[in-house]
């Protein structure tokens, strides 16, 4: 491989011998000018690890409320009791919208002023019960904070209870950037701080529950703070091991308008470039087609992704805050995604168990 920036050559040699990289190793992927070069090098990771394979799940989100006791800058999707636009799913309605070929059911949603934690307990076994093939991913650490925060229920026991219920994984959300500065300006330090954030994924792994990890980029942080926000979750996956998919979210500006515009495809495919050349614990990196949009999740996949997530049917925060991309997709165009690219479409679970793996 040549580089337009000498700078990158001591990093590759590092990336060959499958040397770990350091927060300046990433910081030069950021400021390099060498944008394809920095995209090599992930793809080269990335096709050591998985070859052409590129994972997809058919899955369906589960929002069971916006209404929510925080006022975080950032969030379009979030409402207030009795406001214009606020809603709340009964556990019937919820159990109603699981499909047949459903595999994954992702629940998250508002930080509820008033329903008590047996609440979302009866959700999960009522789910579990009704369609006892479908693994359930559910509840960010933000949202297992808030339950002890109102409710008193310290997280192991909150996540025992619900992983006896039938909860199986957890989501990644409610990370943000893990950034004092942030958390004060955007106004979520009401949320699980970074400690927390950490501490309760650390826990889940402990109870043999999977997690994802994410991260919110492309608003007013700042490049050294997305480094450290990944080297934050490397060290925790050094420690509790549990970790399975990062998932770099792109911010939607239509609903909050921090910044004018959402940020461009480059800095996106930068960014899942470098995650995938810093987070070397991680198992898989995604792109995110529903933040990205189809058209650069394929491009990504050349980027070190190896994930597009899913079908999605009716998911709602991303979409609330402005994302243009349809509510839910097809499995046809998930396999034009990764087609698209040259890639071999893998059908999964939650848990990354491989289900089919299509002709590519």
């Amino acid at each position: 491989m040549r580089f337009a920036d000498e700078r990158l050559e001591p990093i590759w040699e590092k990336v060959r011998s499958e040397t770990r990289l350091s927060r300046e190793d990433a910081l030069t992927l950021y400021e390099t000018d060498d944008f394809l070069s920095v995209g090599r090098m992930a793809d080269h990771v990335k096709s050591r690890r998985e070859g052409d394979r590129v994972y997809f799940v058919i899955n369906r989100h589960i929002t069971p409320t916006n209404v929510c006791v925080l006022s975080c800058s950032f969030c379009g999707f979030a409402r207030k009791p009795g406001q214009a636009g606020a809603y709340e799913h009964s556990i019937e309605d919820m159990v109603a919208m699981v499909k047949d070929e459903t595999r994954e059911v992702h629940i998250v949603g508002g930080h509820h002023p008033d329903w008590p934690f047996e609440y979302y307990e009866r959700m999960i076994e009522a789910i579990h019960q009704a369609r006892p093939d479908v693994q359930i991913k559910a509840f960010t650490a933000a949202e297992i904070d808030y339950m002890w925060r109102r409710w008193k229920i310290e997280p192991k026991d909150a996540l025992a209870r619900l992983k006896a219920a039938g909860l199986q994984s957890m989501p990644g959300g409610g990370a943000e950037i893990f950034s004092p500065r942030l958390a004060k300006l955007l106004k979520y330090s009401g949320k699980a701080d970074p400690d927390r954030w950490c501490e309760i994924h650390g826990i889940a792994h402990s109870l043999g529950l999977k997690t994802n990890a994410t991260m919110l980029y492309g608003h007013v942080e700042r490049l050294d703070e997305r480094v450290d926000h990944m080297l934050r979750l490397r060290e925790q996956q050094d420690l509790s091991g549990g970790f399975v998919t990062f998932i770099p979210l792109a911010y939607q500006e239509a609903a909050t308008q921090l910044v004018p515009r959402q940020t461009p495809p480059a800095d996106s495919l930068r960014t899942i470039a470098i995650a995938r050349l810093i987070l070397d614990n991680f198992a898989h990196i995604e792109a995110y087609w529903v933040t990205l949009g189809e058209e650069t999740a394929s491009i990504a996949l050349h980027f070190g992704a190896d994930d597009v997530n899913g079908t999605l049917e009716d998911e709602k925060i991303q979409h609330l805050s402005g994302a243009s991309t349809p509510a839910g997709v097809a499995r046809e165009q998930l396999f034009r995604m990764i087609r698209d690219a040259g890639k071999v479409p893998v059908e999964r679970d939650a848990l990354y168990n491989v289900v089919k793996v299509w002709p590519r």
